[in-house]
């Protein structure tokens, strides 16, 4: 039976369990503690290792199985969709608003539901935008924000942390 590995802030930032020692219950979590920093978090992407966690819980890190891959060569947009983008309802844009999408993606949810991007999640992000690897794409509507998406991009993969939107479509 794996154990959950305790990481210490002062340990390597590359310092992370191999990803087939995660628990699968809960489904992928690998290990906890450390920080966020920008070396840490460029580490553990490409291993298949991501933070995700609440306020006031230590930082865990998680390596679920199996993962979402999305070829992008093999995504269908709805016709509807796709006639609203020929109309021009929608503008779509890439790292003009990062700081915006991750607020938008911060925000609490309409059911109730909190939000996992903590103040310090959301500086950590920021960092690797100013350092230019997370990156987000935003979804306007007559010059107003309505939706966007925002994650890290390494080598030729883009791994997603959120979305949000305030429109259907």
């Amino acid at each position: 039976m794996n154990t959950l590995q305790w990481l210490s802030a002062d340990d390597s930032p590359g310092v992370f369990p191999c990803p087939n020692e995660a628990l699968t219950d809960p489904n992928g979590l690998l290990a906890a503690g450390g920080d966020l920093s920008s070396e840490r978090l460029l580490l553990a992407y490409p291993q298949g290792i991501f933070p995700w966690y609440e306020k006031d819980q230590p930082i865990l890190w998680w390596s679920p199985e199996p993962r979402a891959v999305l070829w992008l060569k093999e995504i269908r947009i709805s016709r509807t969709l796709r006639r609203k983008i020929r109309r021009g309802t929608f503008f779509v844009s890439a790292d003009r608003a990062f700081s915006d999408v991750l607020r938008g993606c911060a925000k609490e949810r309409r059911n109730g539901n909190g939000t996992w991007i903590t103040e310090e999640m959301g500086h950590a992000y920021q960092n690797l935008h100013d350092l230019g690897w997370a990156h987000s794409f935003e979804v306007w509507q007559d010059e107003v924000l309505v939706g966007g998406l925002y994650g890290v991009g390494i080598g030729q993969v883009f791994f997603g942390e959120s979305m949000f939107s305030q429109k259907s479509d």
